[in-house]
């Protein structure tokens, strides 16, 4: 294979898959149990870590039961200036920033976070794994092993994010997460952790779908229009059951 980064990627993937999967089937125990009890299973993630968010739900393949919490202000759409990303990068260091976003939200015991961070030592991921240990609730971490073994904690409270882990996913992409090195260069080129947390998302998301249906619990699918075999209003009713879900848990205040 002459495309190094398809041989660095796969191998990541190969981890994964060789390495993880008793953790994602935890995972996704622990989800299907949130979604049969009438709960949810949040998804946070800042920077870069939206973008699993993003790929859960509202995705086509994705179930009701998921419940992305996005921050705007945590999110780049700008190089630099408003949106920009030096800009996010500083505030989601910013120690205290979390609580108030997630005050906005209702949160249950029964219901699960799932946060994503490939460093994991960020105040944002950090506190909103805190803020979730402190209502009850389950917590699984998408994080760097690597990255929880050797990097240093810089939270006031000396912790990192996968001290608060139920449930420890290991995304297997090295500390520098690039993978491609380049000849006279110290830095890699190729990121890694974007790719990996996507597939270890679907699989985690794909599990739990496969848990509920055994479970007797009736499935609301978001689908392609393009699948002719699903009928028009499909999505319209995965949207309502989605609005139906969210004002019974009373989620946004």
């Amino acid at each position: 294979m002459s495309v190094e980064y398809f041989v660095k990627a796969n191998e990541v993937l190969d981890k994964i898959a060789s390495t993880q999967e008793e953790n994602i089937k935890k995972a996704a125990e622990i989800m299907s149990e949130s979604i049969t009890k009438g709960g949810l299973v949040h998804l946070f993630g800042s920077g870069h870590s939206v973008i699993p968010i993003l790929d859960v739900f509202p995705r086509y393949g994705g179930i009701v039961g998921f419940h992305p919490l996005m921050d705007s202000r945590l999110m780049w759409f700008n190089v630099i200036g408003t949106g920009g990303a030096r800009e996010l990068l500083w505030i989601e260091r910013q120690e205290g920033y979390i609580k108030n976003f997630l005050q906005s939200y209702t949160f249950k015991k029964d219901d699960t976070m799932v946060v994503y961070s490939h460093g994991g030592l960020n105040a944002a991921p950090v506190e909103a794994a805190m803020y979730a240990k402190e209502i009850g609730m389950k917590v699984i971490v998408v994080a760097s092993g690597e990255n929880y073994k050797k990097a240093k904690a810089t939270h006031s409270t000396g912790k990192k994010l996968g001290d608060f882990a139920d449930v420890f996913i290991d995304n297997c992409v090295p500390l520098e997460d690039a993978l491609v090195p380049v000849e006279g260069y110290h830095q890699k080129v190729g990121a890694g952790s974007t790719l990996s947390v996507i597939y270890i998302s679907q699989a985690f998301a794909s599990e739990t779908a496969k848990l509920l249906q055994k479970k007797g619990f009736e499935l609301a699918i978001f689908v392609s229009p393009n699948v002719v075999e699903v009928p028009q209003e499909n999505n319209d009713n995965v949207y309502a059951k989605y609005t139906e879900v969210i004002k019974k848990n009373n989620v946004v205040i």
